[in-house]
């Protein structure tokens, strides 16, 4: 599916550790890896020559693995430049880390990451960062909705990232507390919540083993985002990956977004997937 894979970087190191899970996914798919480097206007010397020396890294580090790069480095506004050379090369799939002003500022409404997911004409990784070590993750956490987009694309982009680390993948749903009028909240066994998992998850699940992942599901009641954080803590997870937010800004203000939340408070790595190839 993926033949062309972009990492942006900049002068932050967390852009360079996202970049290596880019470096990794291109492994395992045999895709073709872009290092892009757009320098805004206004960057220090400093700035940019620390983001040449990652990019210059990240490029010796994927031509010793064998895999077929290319360093693109332009000046200008970055996300209007990074949509050039996704539609002018043809990307499948850009990586890029988040930044400080995506955690503090709420929706991340304006924010580079944002204008990222929303504007490039194909799937989009944002990651945070939370270890700068090295970069292998053994356990991947996967929070589901009851309702998925492009489930094949979504079992695709895990799959082949637990594939490139050889990790095991958590599926996890987070369901909302079953309650009675006038008894309360009731309580059902470990069985009886795996009965209730919606079709979507099942799906995502069948396709994921298609590929030999090894896998596991969980399901829990609670509120979203803070089951996905206590998951991922008492786990000892390395990474999540999560889809991105379809809620609007309205619906946001009123009823929160668990994205928000765990890019937030995350406790390890996180991938904000968005996937736009269809089924």
């Amino acid at each position: 599916m993926y033949k062309k894979i972009l990492a942006a970087v900049n002068e932050h190191f967390n852009s360079e550790v996202s970049a290596r899970y880019a470096m990794n996914l291109a492994l395992t798919c045999g895709a073709k890896f872009y290092i892009c480097f757009i320098a805004g206007k206004g960057m220090h010397c400093s700035g940019f020559e620390r983001a040449e020396d990652a990019a210059k890294r990240l490029f010796s580090e994927a031509r010793n693995k064998g895999l077929q790069v290319e360093s693109i480095t332009e000046t200008g506004e970055p996300v209007t430049e990074i949509e050039k050379v996704v539609k002018h090369e043809e990307i499948d799939v850009v990586f890029a880390s988040t930044r400080r002003e995506d955690i503090e500022k709420r929706f991340y409404e304006g924010t580079i990451a944002r204008k990222l997911s929303l504007n490039l004409p194909c799937s989009v990784a944002l990651v945070r960062v939370v270890h700068m070590g090295r970069v292998h993750p053994g356990k991947i956490l996967v929070p589901l909705n009851a309702r998925i987009n492009r489930v094949k694309e979504r079992a695709y982009f895990t799959a082949r990232m637990a594939g490139a680390f050889h990790s095991k993948v958590f599926v996890f749903y987070a369901a909302k507390p079953i309650t009675k009028f006038f008894h309360g909240e009731v309580h059902l066994t470990p069985l009886e919540w795996e009965q209730r998992l919606p079709r979507d998850i099942l799906d995502f699940m069948e396709h994921i083993r298609k590929y030999n992942i090894e896998l596991e599901g969980r399901l829990a009641p609670g509120a979203v985002a803070k089951t996905i954080t206590i998951e991922a803590v008492s786990k000892r997870h390395d990474l999540i990956i999560m889809g991105a937010s379809e809620r609007n800004l309205l619906s946001s203000i009123f009823k929160g977004n668990p994205v928000e939340k765990v890019l937030r408070d995350t406790p390890c790595d996180l991938i904000i997937f968005k996937a736009k190839h269809e089924d």
